[in-house]
């Protein structure tokens, strides 16, 4: 394929790739010509933690590796519903930044080492981008970018964030994938999901004549899974009824985070094309399904050694010095990071006693009740933290970057973590947020995030969130109160089963 990876283009004028990327660029274009590859997604993850794309053939391609490619901001004004939250076509666009009058385009540009091709669309690739203004700028709206922020403060200090990913979800069979008018959204209404139904009984836990039945699924998302590269450790039958648990081996922070919005992609892609939908809704409302959760394990490390920063040096402590300040940071700023790590009206409907779900923020050694579960101890260089608060639903990099910017907040302020809770549903500790609303009012407080994320994210990060709060309130209100289904709204239901 004529053309090159790199010129005196938008990307080498504004010296927006490192070490390695032109290289990395040249060899995309070498696979897209071997493969014979007709399109490439060009993929960008919207505010939301929603994978959107372009897709391109391989001269735009081979174009974009130069400019970049144009894409609409519009992606990221709008909420969940695709309802317009900010004031467009006013100067400053609604948000006081003089590059956002108007709905102007946005330059994407592909991040090299992000490609691959998709096993279940032959001839297809795809490629990770971040955006940018038209003069450089960095987009400054980039949940990726927040993320590499936060990445960047811990290699100041010689030192890498480990995440491995547990996250569930619900694999349910389409019954009639015809769209009729209650199935078609509109700006601001999401339409109705497509009739589901059980894939098997639910309720015994790691059956594996249940895990049969949905080993055909199975089979096809292990081979997807492999074929992107994704360290897959396990897909497991858990509690409801098809609902299941993917694990993932530990990587980068900034490699888990691109992992984790691709996956949730790629699972509901391929189940689709099967005849099934895989939802990563918190709770459903279907009766008797149990909440899903996204349970995130954490670590520092030494960025020159590898060495595990959180293991204690004795059995006498759970974690290191360190470890602990982290943990208390953690816990300190619960409330505040809820917004993103719970970032849905549905997550909420988890937090309840003895339900496998915290309800306030403590932690405890290898306890699944408490909202941090400490692993590992001396000797051990996979001792972490594990995040049990977190829904299928969170943004990948707000959900990592907030768990980075607490956990320094605490090492640098040497704060001292709380005793252990060995009833942690029963401890005096800081109950977290009972909503979404409560939740934002924490962020909208938190000097914390808006120091390390910047006033001018967590206002647009704000004003998205009450925004689809507002819908969920004016709902209720136009039909007299939510009708409910095992305590889960349809209009929750409609709003998150197939966007997420």
């Amino acid at each position: 394929m004529a053309g090159r990876a790199s010129s005196e283009g938008f990307i080498a004028r504004n010296g927006l790739w490192g070490d390695g990327q032109e290289a990395e660029a040249a060899e995309i274009l070498r696979r897209v010509e071997a493969d014979g590859l007709r399109l490439v997604r060009l993929a960008w993850v919207d505010s939301h933690g929603a994978v959107r794309a372009k897709a391109v053939t391989p001269p735009a391609l081979c174009q974009a590796l130069v400019d970049g490619y144009n894409i609409n901001v519009a992606t990221s004004t709008l909420d969940a519903s695709g309802g317009r939250v900010f004031a467009s076509f006013t100067p400053g666009g609604g948000m006081g930044i003089d590059e956002m009058t108007g709905s102007p385009n946005l330059v994407l540009v592909p991040d090299p080492g992000t490609f691959r091709t998709l096993p279940w669309a032959p001839g297809t690739g795809w490629v990770l981008g971040d955006s940018y203004f038209r003069d450089g700028k960095p987009f400054p709206f980039s949940t990726r970018r927040v993320l590499a922020r936060q990445r960047a403060r811990l290699a100041e200090r010689g030192w890498r964030m480990l995440v491995g990913i547990e996250i569930e979800w619900y694999l349910r069979r389409i019954d009639d994938d015809r769209l009729g008018d209650a199935e078609v959204a509109h700006q601001g209404r999401r339409g109705r999901p497509l009739a589901t139904s059980a894939v098997e009984p639910g309720f015994s836990y790691h059956s594996e004549t249940n895990l049969d039945i949905m080993q055909p699924v199975f089979d096809a998302l292990a081979d997807a899974f492999a074929g992107l590269g994704l360290k897959l450790r396990s897909l497991e039958n858990e509690f409801g009824p098809g609902q299941v648990e993917c694990t993932f081996a530990a990587d980068d922070a900034g490699r888990a985070a691109d992992d984790a919005a691709l996956f949730r992609s790629a699972a509901r892609q391929v189940c689709r094309r099967l005849g099934y939908a895989a939802s990563f809704i918190c709770r459903p409302a279907f009766e008797g399904h149990f909440a899903s959760g996204w349970h995130l394990h954490q670590s520092f490390v030494d960025a020159a050694t590898g060495g595990n920063l959180f293991m204690p040096a004795d059995g006498n402590h759970a974690l290191s010095p360190l470890g602990l300040s982290a943990l208390a940071g953690l816990i300190e700023h619960a409330g505040a990071a809820s917004a993103f790590v719970t970032p849905t009206v549905n997550g909420y409907r988890r937090f309840r006693p003895n339900s496998l779900a915290p309800d306030r923020a403590g932690w405890g050694v290898d306890q699944r009740g408490a909202m941090m579960r400490v692993i590992g101890g001396a000797g051990d260089p996979a001792t972490r933290l594990e995040n049990r608060a977190g829904e299928p639903a969170a943004n990948p990099y707000l959900y990592i970057a907030s768990q980075i910017a607490a956990a320094l907040d605490g090492i640098d302020r040497n704060l001292a973590a709380p005793a252990e809770d060995l009833a942690p549903y029963e401890a005096e500790r800081e109950r977290l947020p009972a909503d979404l609303d409560a939740a934002l009012g924490f962020l909208d407080a938190s000097a914390l995030f808006r120091r390390e994320f910047g006033d001018p994210f967590v206002d647009y990060f704000l004003a998205l969130k009450r925004a689809e709060l507002g819908r969920f309130r004016q709902y209720g209100i136009d039909r007299g109160g939510h009708r409910e289904i095992n305590q889960v709204t349809e209009w929750e239901q409609n709003e998150y089963f197939d966007f997420f």
